[in-house]
C-alpha cells in the first residue's frame, strides 16, 4: 500500500483531473499481503468488495472512506490473482444498493459474466526495444501508413467456431499481414465489453483486455510479436461514450457519475448509450489514464479514437429542444475539446513517436494541427469526404460516370488541410450497405474489375490508408462478428486475383517513395488531367522528397482507351510497373507490354508525351526508366 505522502498526492491529482496512470491509484492491486481494493464512489454511504473470497457476501470487506477524493480503500488479505470480484455500494441518500464493476478492473471474466479479476502484476519482460526506439525517431507523416483493421473475433476462428487466442493471431495474423504489405494493425476495441454484437464499441472495461482472445500478457506477447516482426498495431480506443448496464459505470454509486445527469447532456439516443461528463475532473483522470494505459503497459502504437464528431458537436444527431447549448450559447462542446487536446498532448509528449487517428465525419477545423497552432492535436484524421465521394461513384454505372467526375476530382480541394487516412473500413459493409464487390455495378467482369480499380484508386491516391479485412478478398458477403472471413473465397482464381492486386498495391505503397513520403502535402501531387470526364479517364503524378516520381492513369469506362495521350516530365523510357487489369489479377492483359517510350514533344503543359493503352476499369502506373 502506498504511503501517506504518496497517496494524498495521488488523490490530488485525480480529483484535479490530472492523473494520468489512475491505474496505479485504483482498482485491484494484488500483493503478497493480498490484494488493495479502491474505487471512486463520492455519493455511497458504505462501499464493499464481494468475491470468491468472502463468497459474495455484503458487508463482509468493508472498505473506508479516503474523506473529500470520494475514493474508498480497503485490503483483504484472502483475495488473490485470478479470483472473481464486484463492488457493493449503497447510496447515501436513496439507501438503494448496487452491484458494480470495478471500472478499473484489469480483466474480466467472459461474458456472460461481468465480474472483475484479480491481476497478478504482469510477468511479461518486453523484448521490442528496437522497434520502441526506432518508432519514437521515426518521421511517420513521410513514411508509410497502410492500416489493416482487424475484428479480432471474426478474422479467422477455430473449425469448431471458437474464437482464436492471441497466439494464434500471433501465429496467423501477422505473417499474413506482412506478406500483405500492411505496416500497421488496427484492432477494433478489445477493451472488454460483454456483447459481441457491439464489436467492442460499446466498452465496460476500459483497463481490461477481453478475455475472448486470452490474458493481458498474452496481449502483450502478440503486440511484441508483431514488432519483432515489423508491424505496429493501433488500438481503436472508444471515449464518446459507454453502455447503459447497471452493473457497469451507469449511475455508478446511485447518482450520475461518469455521465452528466440532465440526458439533453448525457444521452446518445441513436447507441442507446451515455456520454461521458468530460467536465468533471475524475472522467478526465479516468480517460487520459486509460489512453496512457494501453500505450505504455501495452506498447500500443497509437489510438483510433472512435466518434469524435459526436464528442465534438453538443447537438450531434439531436432535434431541437433535445440539446442544451454551451456557456456561450453555442452548439460545441467546450470540455469534451479541452479533453481531446489534453489527450493528445499527453499521447505525443509521454509515448514518442505514438499516433492518434480521429474518425471526425465532419469540416471541423484543425483536427490533425498540432494545439499550439490551435488544432485539436491528433496526428491523423479519417478523410470521410473522400469515402462518401468514392463510394458513391463506384456505384454508378459506368455510362453515367461522365456526369460524376467531380466526385473523384473534389477531394483535391481539400486533401491537405489535414493529415488525411483514406479508410475503405468496417462501417462500409455492414448493416445493409453490402461489400465492397456487392457496391460494384454490371456483370461479374466488372464487378470484379470495378472492385480492382477501386483498390488502386485507394492506394495510388495521396493520403495514408486503411482497409478493412475481407476487403482485399473480394468477398461477396457483408461482414458479421459471429463468423470468420469467406477464406474458401480465395480458391476462385478472381478473388484470388483481387488479394494479389491488393498484395502488389500495397508494397508498391510501401517500398516506392513517390507513393508515400508526401502524402500529406500538397507539392506531392501533380494532376497531368482532371477534366476528361468525356472519357471517365483521371492522370496524375506522385512525387517523392528527392523529385522521383510516378505517373498514374485510371480508366473508370469498359471501353479500351488506346493510344491515350499523355503529358509527362521528361522523354524517355517509361516501365509499367502496375497494371490491374493483368491476368495475374483476374483481368484480361490489356496493356503496354511492359513499357513505353516518351518523346519530347510538348503536351498538357510538359514538355514530353507518352501514348498509353489504357485497359477497360483498370489502373496503370509508370515510372520512368
Amino acid at each position: 500500500m502506498q504511503d501517506d505522502r504518496t497517496l494524498a498526492q495521488d488523490l490530488y491529482l485525480f480529483n484535479e483531473g490530472r492523473h494520468t496512470q489512475a491505474w496505479r491509484l485504483l482498482g485491484a492491486e494484488a500483493d503478497a499481503d493480498g490484494t488493495v481494493f479502491r474505487v471512486w464512489a463520492p455519493n455511497a454511504s458504505v462501499v464493499s468488495v464481494i468475491g470468491e473470497f468472502n463468497d459474495w457476501r455484503h458487508g463482509v470487506d468493508n472498505l473506508r472512506s479516503l474523506g473529500a477524493s470520494g475514493i474508498w480503500e480497503a485490503r483483504v488479505t484472502g483475495a488473490q490473482p485470478g479470483q472473481l470480484y464486484r463492488f457493493a455500494l449503497v447510496n447515501r441518500d436513496s439507501g438503494e444498493v448496487l452491484e458494480k464493476c470495478d471500472p478499473y478492473a484489469r480483466a474480466f471474466e467472459q461474458r456472460p459474466g461481468t465480474a472483475g479479476r484479480i491481476v497478478a502484476p504482469s510477468a511479461h519482460c518486453w523484448q521490442d526495444g528496437v522497434w520502441m526506439e526506432r518508432r519514437a525517431n521515426r518521421d511517420w507523416l513521410h513514411a508509410p501508413i497502410n492500416i489493416y483493421e482487424v475484428h479480432a473475433g471474426s478474422w479467422m476462428r477455430h473449425p469448431d467456431g471458437r474464437f482464436y487466442h492471441w497466439g494464434d493471431l500471433a501465429d496467423r495474423l501477422i505473417p499474413y499481414a506482412l506478406d500483405q504489405g500492411y505496416t500497421h494493425l488496427e484492432l477494433m476495441p478489445v477493451t472488454e465489453h460483454p456483447l459481441d454484437e457491439s464489436w467492442g464499441y460499446q466498452t465496460t472495461g476500459y483497463f481490461a483486455p477481453t478475455a475472448r482472445h486470452g490474458s493481458p500478457d498474452e496481449l502483450r506477447a502478440f503486440i511484441e510479436a508483431c514488432h519483432c516482426a515489423g508491424l505496429g498495431v493501433f488500438l481503436d480506443w472508444v471515449p464518446g461514450h459507454f453502455p447503459q448496464d447497471d452493473w457497469a459505470l451507469a449511475r455508478y454509486d446511485g447518482s450520475a457519475l461518469y455521465e452528466h445527469a440532465d440526458p439533453r447532456l448525457g444521452l446518445h439516443a441513436d447507441w442507446g448509450t451515455h456520454i461521458f461528463n468530460y467536465g468533471r475532473h475524475e472522467v478526465r483522470s479516468f480517460l487520459l489514464s486509460s489512453a496512457f494505459y494501453w500505450l505504455s503497459e501495452f506498447h500500443f502504437d497509437g489510438l483510433r479514437v472512435d466518434a469524435v464528431a459526436s464528442m465534438l458537436y453538443l447537438d450531434y444527431s439531436r432535434k431541437e429542444g433535445e440539446w442544451l447549448p454551451n456557456r456561450h450559447g453555442g452548439r460545441e462542446n467546450l470540455e469534451a475539446i479541452e479533453f481531446l487536446k489534453e489527450l493528445n498532448v499527453l499521447v505525443h509528449g509521454a509515448c514518442p513517436g505514438a499516433l492518434t487517428i480521429a474518425e471526425e465525419s465532419t469540416a471541423w477545423p484543425a483536427v490533425s494541427r498540432p494545439t499550439y497552432l490551435g488544432g485539436l492535436g491528433f496526428s491523423l484524421k479519417w478523410n470521410m469526404g473522400w469515402m462518401n465521394d468514392s463510394l458513391a461513384y463506384f456505384r454508378r454505372d459506368p455510362i453515367h460516370r461522365t456526369w460524376h467526375h467531380d466526385e473523384l476530382t473534389f477531394g483535391q480541394m481539400y486533401a491537405y488541410s489535414e493529415n488525411f487516412t483514406l479508410p475503405l473500413s468496417h462501417d462500409e459493409v455492414v448493416h445493409g450497405k453490402g461489400s465492397l464487390i456487392g457496391k460494384m455495378p454490371g456483370d461479374d467482369w466488372q464487378r470484379f474489375a470495378n472492385l480492382r480499380l477501386l483498390l488502386a484508386w485507394q492506394a495510388l491516391s495521396p493520403g495514408k490508408k486503411l482497409m478493412f479485412m475481407g476487403g482485399e478478398l473480394g468477398q461477396w458477403r457483408e461482414w458479421a462478428e459471429k463468423r470468420e472471413l469467406d477464406w474458401g473465397l480465395l480458391a476462385d482464381s478472381r478473388h484470388a486475383g483481387i488479394q494479389r492486386l491488393s498484395r502488389d498495391l500495397n508494397r508498391l505503397y510501401r517500398d516506392e517513395p513517390a507513393m508515400h513520403e508526401l502524402d500529406c502535402e500538397a507539392y506531392g501531387f501533380q494532376w497531368i488531367d482532371c477534366h476528361d470526364n468525356a472519357h471517365s479517364v483521371l492522370s496524375w503524378i506522385r512525387l517523392g522528397q528527392d523529385g522521383r516520381y510516378v505517373v498514374v492513369a485510371m480508366n473508370f469506362t469498359p471501353v479500351v482507351r488506346r493510344a491515350y495521350r499523355l503529358g509527362v516530365p521528361h522523354a524517355g523510357r517509361y516501365v509499367e510497373v502496375l497494371n490491374s487489369d493483368s491476368t495475374f489479377y483476374g483481368g484480361g492483359d490489356v496493356g503496354n507490354g511492359g513499357g513505353l517510350e516518351a518523346v519530347a514533344s510538348p503536351w498538357m503543359g510538359r514538355p514530353a508525351c507518352v501514348e498509353v493503352t489504357l485497359p477497360p476499369l483498370a489502373a496503370v502506373v509508370l515510372r520512368r526508366d
